[in-house]
């Protein structure tokens, strides 16, 4: 298995889910900011777009963090990184595991660039119903379906760091105790420590 990265990208949130499962892994580096690169042709099959991360494994190719986390979560660690299809909570896992993509990026690029938030337009409501939504859905649990830690906390606990990173994090002893969590992982460790390149 290949996973194509770059450091301090998206990227980090599979290499993190890797390091949990335990699965073997070659990590392949694309200097995203240089704009000479030439890609191979595994790499543009897999990202289309030229972007990161990508994952190749046998004959799998795919790009996009939250795809590859359900990817690998379902096909080596179903039943613990993701609940199996026929489980309750799948519906609730696969909700939170596109919540990063579907609602915090937007709401979050939406309050970076100073676009004024259309709540009642937007998929993603605004920066304050994100936020809101989040912490009422960690509530008192230690991960978001409860005891059990999956990909859907890779996704948002890695938004939930970003976001903390970079002061956008408003005062919410939920959150940052939650992000808190996630920073202690062993995994998330590893995968911190790998990015140093």
């Amino acid at each position: 298995m290949k996973l194509y990265w770059a450091p301090q990208t998206r990227s980090s949130r599979a290499l993190w889910l890797l390091e949990e499962a335990g699965v073997a892994h070659e990590l392949v580096h694309i200097d995203i900011r240089d704009p000479h690169r030439t890609d191979s042709d595994e790499f543009r099959a897999a990202s289309p777009m030229g972007k990161v991360p990508a994952l190749v494994d046998g004959d799998v190719r795919m790009s996009e963090s939250a795809a590859i986390c359900l990817y690998i979560a379902d096909r080596y660690c179903s039943g613990s990184l993701a609940p199996a299809v026929d489980d309750s909570m799948r519906g609730k896992f696969l909700y939170w595991l596109m919540y990063t993509p579907a609602v915090i990026e937007p709401a979050m690029s939406e309050k970076f660039n100073g676009v004024e938030p259309a709540r009642q337009r937007s998929g993603w409501g605004d920066f304050d119903l994100m936020i809101e939504t989040l912490e009422n859905g960690i509530g008192d649990n230690t991960w978001i379906l409860g005891d059990q830690f999956t990909a859907a906390d890779i996704m948002l606990g890695s938004s939930t760091v970003f976001l903390r990173a970079f002061d956008m994090l408003p005062d919410s002893e939920v959150l940052a105790a939650y992000a808190d969590r996630c920073l202690a992982r062993p995994a998330y460790q590893k995968a911190l420590e790998l990015q140093e390149v």
